[in-house]
């Protein structure tokens, strides 16, 4: 169990409170590695155990918006939560839009983003490193995740050798990842995504975040000062998230509680404590 400090446990107390008397909140939340374990094999990824239930219940409930904010296509990410009410899901690191009607908005990316990433994909090819790239839409990545240390290691060098001149010149965002590493456009990333989404919020609702990833940085920093932001992760490392959670237990425990609240049929009162057993 991760050691929560008092001042963590305070902020899981009072978000949970304004969850239960608000009559709307909204919960964000990363996929890989958050709501379900990395796999080699990224239609395998389902949600660990009992994570899909939850958010359904807490969709069903009527008080919680639920957004998925993933860098993977919004569409690899809709079958493996499948269950309806469908959610809304950002891909593509917020270039992408699938609401729960199904209907998608993708941003347009710029000709110099366009031309770069042409230029970086080529230069996988030259370089024989095709069968590890994955091509999305404004990125290009490359995965080593179940190599031997010593070939992920040689691997990361050589990509880091040849894109990071490229990004500085083209302006492109490069990213590492748990077992890879990505080159993508700078304009819009989860941060962006978490904008949009507030702004179509009322300023007072309660929100959160839960993001294991370096690049869900972004969103922690554009939801601080509005929600909680927690870091997902086997082992601490430095963050902007208030606070930091081990998946799957704590991440499921968390939801629960959060269904529980919007289940309540009378609201806490300003004086009533909430259990905090994270």
């Amino acid at each position: 169990m991760t050691k929560l400090t008092p001042q963590a446990k305070t902020r899981i107390e009072s978000l949970l409170r304004a969850v239960a008397q608000a009559d709307r909140s909204l919960l964000m939340l990363d996929y890989d590695g958050t709501l379900a374990p990395f796999q080699k094999n990224p239609e395998e990824a389902f949600p660990y155990a009992g994570i899909s239930p939850t958010l359904q219940e807490i969709v069903r409930t009527g008080k919680t918006r639920i957004v998925i904010i993933s860098g993977r296509d919004a569409n690899d990410v809709l079958p493996l939560l499948d269950f309806e009410p469908r959610l809304e899901v950002w891909g593509l690191h917020g270039l992408q839009r699938v609401k729960p009607d199904g209907s998608e908005q993708v941003s347009p990316l710029d000709d110099r983003t366009v031309a770069a990433l042409a230029v970086a994909r080529n230069w996988l090819l030259c370089q024989d490193l095709q069968d590890k790239a994955e091509y999305k839409v404004g990125c290009v990545a490359v995965h080593w995740r179940g190599l031997s240390e010593n070939e992920a290691q040689t691997i990361r060098g050589r990509v880091l050798l040849g894109w990071r001149p490229l990004a500085k010149r083209a302006c492109l965002d490069l990213s590492e990842f748990d077992g890879g590493i990505e080159i993508r456009s700078s304009h819009v990333d989860k941060g962006t995504a978490v904008r949009t989404i507030l702004c179509e919020m009322n300023p007072d609702t309660p929100a959160a975040y839960l993001g294991d990833d370096v690049t869900d940085e972004r969103a922690f920093q554009a939801l601080n000062g509005r929600g909680l932001t927690v870091l997902v992760r086997p082992r601490w490392r430095r963050t902007a998230a208030h606070l930091w959670l081990k998946s799957p237990g704590e991440v499921l425990n968390l939801l629960k509680r959060w269904l529980r609240v919007c289940q309540m049929r009378e609201p806490l009162s300003n004086g009533e404590a909430m259990a905090v057993n994270v």
